[in-house]
């Protein structure tokens, strides 16, 4: 079975490998969360590669045979690098799903929930601009959303009001979908779509991102589980600071 690293600013990328899960339940797991320095939103792309290279290292030397960056901020300031450095690696990242939202909407509006550090990022903008269309597409910041989930509050007052602020402009511009650019945000969908309301659609990057890991797992010739196996892989979970948060994720994604 492969074994696949996963590493995000923090707990988010559980989210992720809630998706792969679904597709390579027996394989082996490695996953890291950079909570010490979550969220990466407000890091420079310089800091944010340092961090990416020390951990990949981390992994390498552990056994990985791919590495999934499940982290759209992430994404934007070191895969291309860290492809450069580790060309026969598998790297599997994270982007904003632009391109279905534009396909989908039905009012000509979609709205991007991501990072600061996402939405300036040349992949997102390279992505919108050939994606988008004659789609309007209107972008926020989910201010505080990644501190929500880190500190475990997913519903209640404080979760809804924080929810309420970023995304009430978005449904006000008329968006009908919504992409979730950070991979803490599917932790707050309860609450997204309470205040969103039924007509309105949320996409999740995450199975797509598990969909391109199998396919390049099988490109690259690495042995892997199938959705079918009725075995359990095994799971390890490591952090720069307190873990708490990305074992209680876990047991509920579990």
């Amino acid at each position: 079975m492969a074994t696949i690293g996963i590493m995000d600013s923090g707990s988010g990328g559980l989210s992720v490998l809630k998706e792969i899960l679904r597709l390579l339940p027996a394989d082996k797991f490695l996953y890291y969360s950079d909570n010490a320095n979550c969220p990466y939103g407000e890091k420079s792309s310089e800091f944010i590669l340092g961090r990416c290279r020390e951990i990949v290292g981390d992994f390498l030397a552990q056994g990985a045979d791919a590495i999934v960056l499940a982290c759209n901020t992430a994404t934007a300031a070191a895969i291309a690098e860290l492809r450069k450095e580790w060309p026969s690696v598998p790297f599997i990242g994270m982007e904003p799903a632009v391109k279905p939202a534009a396909l989908g909407t039905r009012s000509g509006v979609i709205g991007v929930l991501a990072t600061a550090g996402t939405l300036h990022a040349s992949k997102y903008l390279d992505t919108r601009d050939t994606y988008a269309g004659d789609v309007k597409v209107v972008e926020r910041v989910g201010r505080g959303f990644v501190e929500l989930v880190e500190s475990l509050q997913l519903d209640g007052p404080l979760a809804e009001a924080t929810v309420r602020e970023s995304l009430e402009p978005l449904l006000r511009a008329g968006a009908d979908t919504v992409v979730l650019g950070c991979t803490h945000y599917p932790f707050l969908l309860p609450v997204l779509e309470r205040v969103a309301g039924p007509a309105v659609r949320f996409i999740d990057p995450a199975p797509a991102a598990a969909r391109q890991l199998v396919r390049l797992l099988d490109s690259h010739g690495i042995p892997h589980s199938s959705p079918s196996d009725p075995a359990r892989g095994d799971i390890t979970i490591k952090s720069s600071g307190q873990s708490e948060t990305a074992r209680r994720l876990l047991s509920v994604i579990l």
